[in-house]
């Protein structure tokens, strides 16, 4: 199972266009309201989730997804519980991924450390030690995956896609969906 992390104030495209593109891919993913169901965005667009954090079965955990928003990166770090899951899945091996100002919460978890990863363009001071790729829209070291903000949505989305169900897949869903 894939988990989507929306906290309170997250960034609507870098959740619904990955989110769509996982599913296009046959993904099973769940989105997971971090302060509730009804989870609003940062441009207040609201969205319900499959489920809440509570409800999460890490038992199952494939991939956890970390979208940005200065509003929705407060909330999960405000949470005790959404940490733990970033931090679970981690430790077990599992791929973890964050976009934009989301990576600076795997940061502070020391997920990032040492590896190779991007961020929102001003966000890098939040990075630690990692090994900071800056003019790439997202970037895979390992089970950690990285982009860099919502106009890098797509290739973050086609990257999950990569990682999960190879180079084929990925090149599948760019054409299915045309970019350019």
């Amino acid at each position: 199972m894939i988990y989507m992390l929306l906290g309170t104030g997250f960034e609507e495209m870098e959740a619904i266009a990955p989110l769509d593109l996982l599913r296009r891919a046959g993904l099973d993913v769940m989105t997971v309201g971090v302060n509730g169901k009804i989870v609003r965005g940062s441009h207040n667009i609201g969205i319900e989730a499959d489920i809440t954090l509570s409800e999460m079965d890490l038992t199952c955990l494939e991939m956890i997804i970390l979208p940005g928003g200065l509003g929705g990166v407060t909330s999960v770090r405000a949470s005790d519980e959404a940490m733990y899951a970033l931090r679970f899945a981690w430790e077990n091996g599992k791929f973890v991924a964050a976009i934009c100002a989301g990576p600076t919460v795997l940061a502070d978890l020391g997920i990032t450390s040492g590896r190779q990863a991007t961020c929102f363009p001003g966000c890098e001071s939040g990075m630690g030690d990692a090994v900071m790729v800056p003019d790439a829209a997202a970037v895979r070291d390992g089970c950690l995956i990285t982009g860099t903000s919502a106009g890098c949505a797509i290739p973050f989305g086609l990257e999950l896609i990569k990682a999960l169900k190879g180079e084929k897949e990925a090149e599948r869903i760019r054409e299915q969906i045309v970019i350019r």
